[in-house]
């Protein structure tokens, strides 16, 4: 139980950190935050992701070119250029690296605005601290886990952020139904997103990138957005006016 109960811990306060963080705010800008806020949300999501980092520069960065370039072959992560998932990933991996060591041409109108942190990124992203974060997994289930199969599950936790990010490019953009057609394969997997907390909603989100509520339709529901509204309440963050792009 303690194992299972670490395990989804892991798994959505990590899931949040891309979301929220990642994604909602460095790729898409959908609110605002201080300078304090900013540093304590960019630290939050690389504890969070631990030795599954993901740099939030990179990170947004790829995430604008595949809404730019949905499902075609300038998507770094489409799922219908690959026989399984992968091989996606495989590619991911390299447009990645490409853009975080700057050996892959990036589009100037991708390549702004978003939070660097050199400090963080440097403790963050290197093998020392990877394998501290991975080394301290493996002795959490040392102490709890109760069976040799619960070891299992450990890879999970090594490669946290990739394989969320994975779920939803795949299964995002080849399962579900759609409210909108859009000019790609972007669809709805899931009718409440509680899973990837409102990241399969693929295809309302291709429609309107800008918008920070992924649920559309009146059984769909995003888990973020409460949390979100209640951060703009907080003065925590504060939402912008909805924009016009579907960046």
């Amino acid at each position: 139980m303690v194992i299972f109960l670490f395990l989804v811990l892991h798994w959505y306060l990590s899931l949040f950190g891309q979301t929220f963080f990642l994604h909602r705010y460095a790729a898409h800008k959908m609110f605002t935050m201080n300078p304090f806020w900013e540093k304590f949300w960019y630290t939050y999501t690389w504890v969070m992701q631990g030795s599954s980092y993901l740099n939030a520069r990179a990170y947004a960065i790829l995430h604008r070119m595949h809404h730019a370039y949905s499902d075609t072959k300038e998507d770094p992560h489409t799922p219908h250029f690959f026989k399984e998932v992968f091989s996606m990933m495989w590619h991911t991996r390299k447009v990645y690296n490409g853009v975080l060591e700057g050996t892959w041409k990036v589009e100037e109108k991708f390549n702004k605005n978003y939070p660097v942190y050199p400090k963080i990124d440097k403790l963050a992203d290197s093998w020392t601290m990877r394998i501290l974060f991975g080394l301290s997994y493996v002795a959490f289930y040392y102490f709890f886990a109760t069976a040799w199969w619960m070891y299992l599950f450990l890879p999970i936790h090594f490669l946290m952020g990739p394989i969320q990010g994975a779920v939803v490019n795949w299964a995002g953009h080849k399962y579900g139904y759609r409210n909108f057609d859009e000019k790609d394969h972007s669809k709805n997997t899931l009718i409440i997103d509680f899973l990837m907390l409102g990241e399969l909603f693929q295809n309302n989100h291709h429609h309107a990138g800008a918008r920070p509520n992924f649920a559309v339709k009146w059984w769909e529901f995003d888990p973020v957005y409460p949390v979100i509204r209640l951060l703009h309440a907080l003065h925590i963050i504060r939402l912008v006016p909805l924009a016009s792009s579907n960046r």
